[in-house]
């Protein structure tokens, strides 16, 4: 991972949407099946997007039928950062870019094997890069 980014609100404002905006910088969410890799199949690599950062391959994307992307783990554990979510009554692991700090999801314990983990990842958090051949 490379040096942290840091920015102001304002900063983030001027390069990202509303949408991506509320999801990473505010802790938002996504209305389940309105982000357009859910139900993406081609090949490539899940970057921030607030940062580029490389965060999930298309190698680990699978569908777990909840209408935003999921991933059984992310490229490598230095890319992200895990912290305790106490919002909506529940407790659950927030995911966020290490880079960056972005907001991008939550992660589960009932996804496939080899990890049995579920990255539940919004995809207003997420750029695609298609592999080249």
């Amino acid at each position: 991972m490379s040096t942290k980014v840091v920015k102001t609100p304002e900063e983030w404002k001027a390069q990202l949407s509303e949408m991506e905006y509320h999801v990473t910088r505010e802790k938002g969410t996504e209305r389940a099946f309105s982000g357009e890799f859910h139900d993406r199949k081609k090949e490539g690599m899940y970057v921030c997007v607030c940062c580029g950062e490389p965060l999930f391959s298309s190698e680990t994307k699978f569908d777990s039928g909840t209408g935003w992307p999921s991933f059984y783990q992310p490229v490598g554990d230095e890319t992200i950062l895990y912290e305790e979510d106490s919002s909506l009554f529940m407790t659950r692991t927030e995911v966020m870019c290490k880079k960056c700090e972005a907001h991008l999801g939550h992660v589960f314990p009932d996804g496939p094997e080899p990890t049995g983990k579920r990255y539940c990842i919004n995809a207003a958090s997420l750029n695609w890069v298609e592999e080249k051949e």
